[in-house]
């Protein structure tokens, strides 16, 4: 089990971040982003095995600048809420967060890779394109990086999408591949949020899958 901890951004702002590591030497650091439920008990559990692969693994709270301490579960309601807070946090300062855990994993003589899920997803790849010191990133159906696929990864970057997701089609997935042929997209027999288990769109043999291919990218390169 991990411990809630702060962080300090670059603009000042302080925020709360779930750290889970290791037993024995870490590996390296991992800057895990929440999806738009906070830093909920999935994306805690999400640490937490990570940490059982032998990484630190760091999640910045980034709705602490709309709502400090937020969790939310799956219902309608809660993702109607999740929406509207995402609403009222700029993309700037969510990258400023993410950031602000990734200084911190620096700070520890880490190497440091970032994966993020959904909103997460979107700000893995910013990670790449727009923070130094990122040694890779794996972005889990982010649907806003085609919005953003003119940025240039400063690091290499894996990403997962589910062919069956309503809401990143797969033109977004054409607009990557156009832009970055150089990075792998790995397509799912699955929705929208495949890999949480919490969630009726869990796809079991997708998440494994992933989540191999996740870590051997992360243990190449970091």
């Amino acid at each position: 089990m991990g411990q809630m901890i702060q962080l300090t951004a670059d603009d000042g702002h302080r925020l709360s971040a779930y750290r889970a590591a290791p037993s024995g030497t870490p590996k390296a650091g991992l800057v895990v982003v929440q999806e738009i439920f906070g830093v909920n008990h999935h994306i805690q559990n999400v640490c937490d095995r990570f940490a059982a692969d032998g990484y630190v693994a760091l999640a910045p709270a980034i709705f602490d600048r709309v709502e400090p301490g937020i969790t939310l579960g799956y219902a309608a309601d809660d993702i109607e809420r999740g929406r509207s807070i995402r609403g009222k946090v700029d993309i700037a300062d969510m990258v400023r967060d993410v950031k602000a855990a990734v200084d911190a994993l620096k700070a520890e003589g880490r190497s440091v890779g970032v994966v993020g899920y959904c909103l997460g997803g979107t700000l893995a790849w910013l990670a790449c394109t727009r923070i130094d010191g990122v040694k890779a990133a794996v972005g889990y159906y982010g649907g806003g990086i085609a919005e953003t696929a003119t940025e240039t990864p400063r690091s290499p970057v894996l990403l997962h999408f589910g062919e069956t997701d309503q809401a990143i089609p797969p033109e977004h997935w054409a607009r990557v591949r156009a832009a970055h042929p150089e990075v792998p997209i790995h397509i799912y027999p699955a929705g929208h949020g495949f890999a949480c288990d919490e969630r009726g769109s869990y796809h079991e043999a997708s998440t494994a899958l992933a989540r191999r291919r996740t870590l051997g990218f992360f243990e190449a390169l970091l």
